[in-house]
């Protein structure tokens, strides 16, 4: 049992609903989509082959109990689970933040998936699952990566099918440095949408760095 790692390290929780937190991330190799803004294409297939004892051993105590399990498209891995379920038994919050194009049920029950759909400006909208919208439980995250009007417009559409949709857990992020923050912010008071309008945190706090961050 073995996952192919890209890295493993400790920052600020820079998006989600737990925004501000320190956060073990552990970034799992390889993705299925090639989106026109990917700030994390180094792990398209750069990694090293570790158990999932080590991968645990590596992360230590992950940092204020908080973790997160990245990519890449961590669901590509199979033993993914596992890691997960590990780290749930050890008591620890896990994240995991998967990009729309994979089936959310396989994570275990006790994990919060953050499904990052990608808008027509990533160039992968067709390739996302629809149906992982009905699949969200109470405590996953929906998360819209803005990049202009059109992304705006079809992000809104879909929110249309969502059974029940809970304003706190629809994350909606300008994508960095092409939508002004504030633009975004306009269109939902004006169309009096229930979504947390999200600012990277990591591109404040580290505009230069990419990578481990």
């Amino acid at each position: 049992m073995s996952l192919i790692v890209n890295e493993i390290f400790v920052s600020i929780q820079g998006e989600s609903s737990f925004a501000g937190l320190p956060c073990t991330f552990i970034r799992l190799t390889g993705c299925n989509l090639r989106c026109s803004y990917c700030d994390t294409a180094y792990a398209y297939e750069d990694g090293e082959r570790l158990s999932i004892a080590e991968t645990y051993a590596r992360a230590g105590s992950p940092s204020a109990g908080l973790v997160e399990v990245t990519g890449g498209e961590p669901l590509l891995q199979p033993e993914t689970t596992r890691l997960v379920e590990k780290l749930l038994k050890e008591e620890n919050t896990v994240l995991v933040e998967t990009n729309g194009s994979m089936d959310i049920r396989r994570l275990p029950a006790g994990a919060i998936a953050i499904v990052d759909m990608k808008c027509p400006s990533s160039g992968m909208s067709d390739r996302m699952d629809l149906e992982n919208l009905r699949r969200l439980r109470p405590e996953d995250e929906l998360k819209f990566v803005i990049r202009d009007a059109k992304d705006y417009g079809w992000a809104k559409s879909l929110l249309k099918l969502l059974p029940s949709p809970t304003p706190e857990k629809l994350l909606f992020s300008p994508a960095w440095p092409d939508l002004a923050p504030r633009l975004l912010a306009e269109w939902i008071l004006a169309d009096h949408l229930p979504v947390r309008l999200q600012i990277p945190l990591q591109r404040i706090l580290w505009p230069h760095e990419f990578r481990g961050r």
